[in-house]
């Protein structure tokens, strides 16, 4: 029965070998790389942050190799998603799929999601107000179109409510349709609602804002011809 025992201890002082950091070495082309020396030899290369917490002389079990090399993957994986994210804002859907394509384990992939979440850099009803006041100042378009793009961004049903709740759909359809009221404007009243009908429908805006829209711009184009003509005479 000793001698059992006996085995297993040493079997056990086996499984906790122990690697000695012998140097910390910055990489010469990627500063915020540092290779790792273990008993001499080149061991594992960490983010710089990560290989702050070492010392030479330190004493590493196999087990904290795997943990740092992990951890390692991890902070890789949050530094190249701060790079997808510089490009332009983005869901959190978005940058899930990112991550998927990074080959994480989902441990590591929501490791990196809350981390951005909790920095700021996440936050999706930021991103869909930023979204709607973009398409907005660009191409001003209606709730249908809105939800349609920000559903595809992955955005939650609450949140897309509250945000298009704050939306004017008469200002942004008016705003919309002025532009192309101007290159129309020789166009009799029926074809003139048309095409106008036709757009602002394109554009995503509902039958009950199209219509006083296009009767607002009638309207408006039938006092300039009528201006116009006190002009004349």
């Amino acid at each position: 029965m000793a001698v059992r025992r006996g085995f297993r201890a040493k079997a056990l002082v086996a499984r906790m070998v122990t690697h000695t950091v012998t140097a910390l070495v910055y990489q010469q082309n990627r500063r915020e790389r540092v290779d790792v020396f273990l008993d001499g030899r080149p061991g594992l290369s960490l983010a710089a942050v990560l290989a702050a917490t070492l010392a030479v002389g330190q004493q590493l079990s196999d087990e904290a190799i795997a943990e740092l090399q992990q951890a390692d993957a991890r902070e890789q994986a949050y530094a190249r998603t701060l790079h997808f994210l510089s490009f332009r804002a983005r869901s959190e859907a978005e940058v899930r799929r990112y991550l998927a394509t990074r080959h994480l384990s989902d441990a590591d992939s929501e490791a990196v999601i809350e981390r951005l979440t909790r920095v700021g850099y996440l936050d999706d009803q930021a991103f869909a107000r930023a979204w709607v006041a973009s398409r907005n100042r660009s191409r001003p378009r209606g709730a249908q179109a809105l939800r349609y793009e920000l559903q595809q961004k992955g955005i939650h049903p609450d949140i897309i409510r509250t945000v298009l709740a704050d939306l004017e759909p008469a200002e942004l359809a008016y705003a919309a349709a002025r532009p192309q009221a101007e290159r129309w404007r020789q166009l009799d009243p029926h074809a003139f609602r048309q095409k106008m009908g036709a757009f602002l429908s394109r554009r995503g805006f509902a039958y009950d804002v199209i219509r006083p829209t296009v009767d607002r711009l009638l309207r408006e184009a039938a006092l300039n011809d009528a201006a116009g003509a006190d002009v004349d005479d």
